[in-house]
């Protein structure tokens, strides 16, 4: 699709995202490649349903959304139809709106491996604790089994969709280990080699830690998919124990220069976003 000669209009939707800075970097990159593309950003504490909103932007032309906490999962409910890696993982971050139709992608999977991939190197992947089960634990879940770890231990708030992502991850990757965990426990710390966060715990608008700071082992890496703030405070006191840490700038770029792309049909220069990202982080 040619997105040259006509303005290009997208829009995050979520809930307490408006310092997000998703938006800087599409349309920075839109200039950079020399048309209009302008992207919004849609609070649902401020507006209503999310099929409301799906409605809304469909009938003014918008074609694409990306979709944010908390509603991965809920916005399955809406679409026409799921890519592959989108129907495998349960969840969509990105609907394109095209000729009428409303079809589903996951980009936080291939944005999550990118990340994973440049910030951990040889890292070891032997037990790694997902924290979170929800749209983007999904995303984070595959994209670590996808990336090599072997034992891979799940922790919800709620145990019955931490108990159905295990089940999930299970059926398609049968010749890992996988296992969820009721409580985070001194025994369970102690098995790790890495662990990511994948709950909006430490979000500006969710401020806290996931895990129990005492917990932390200076030999653990910590993985933050939350960009706002960039230093989390489960980063802040795993980087003060003397663990490896990977904010969540990577995989933001990532899935962003892939929703990017989606949305315009132009391929997206990673390092002019990521430049953009890091110039805004440390003004913000």
């Amino acid at each position: 699709m040619s997105a040259r000669g006509s303005v290009l209009r997208v829009a995050l939707v979520g809930h307490g995202i408006a310092r997000s800075l998703t938006p800087a970097m599409h349309e920075a990159e839109g200039r950079a490649q020399g048309f209009a593309y302008r992207y919004d950003v849609i609070d649902t504490g401020d507006l209503g349903d999310l099929g409301g909103i799906i409605a809304r932007a469909q009938a003014e032309g918008l074609v694409g959304l990306n979709i944010t906490h908390p509603f991965k999962q809920a916005v399955l409910g809406h679409l026409d139809r799921l890519s592959e890696t989108a129907a495998r993982l349960g969840a969509v971050n990105t609907v394109v709106l095209r000729h009428g139709e409303r079809v589903g992608h996951n980009t936080d999977h291939s944005g999550f491996r990118a990340g994973f991939t440049t910030g951990l190197g040889e890292s070891a992947r032997g037990c790694v604790l997902l924290l979170g089960a929800g749209g983007a634990g999904a995303a984070v879940g595959f994209g670590l089994l996808d990336g090599g770890v072997a034992e891979l231990l799940i922790h919800d708030i709620d145990a019955a969709r931490a108990n159905a992502l295990g089940d999930k991850l299970r059926r398609c990757c049968p010749d890992k280990r996988i296992a969820t965990v009721p409580a985070l426990t001194p025994e369970v710390a102690e098995r790790l080699d890495g662990i990511v966060n994948a709950t909006p715990m430490g979000m500006a608008s969710h401020p806290g830690s996931a895990f129990p700071r005492d917990l932390l082992r200076r030999w653990h890496w910590v993985m933050d998919i939350v960009y706002f703030p960039l230093e989390t405070a489960l980063l802040a006191r795993a980087r003060a124990v003397g663990c490896h840490t990977v904010s969540g700038a990577a995989m933001a770029v990532h899935q962003a220069a892939d929703a990017f792309r989606l949305f315009t049909g132009h391929s997206a220069d990673p390092n002019r976003m990521a430049a953009v990202f890091q110039r805004l982080s440390a003004t913000s």
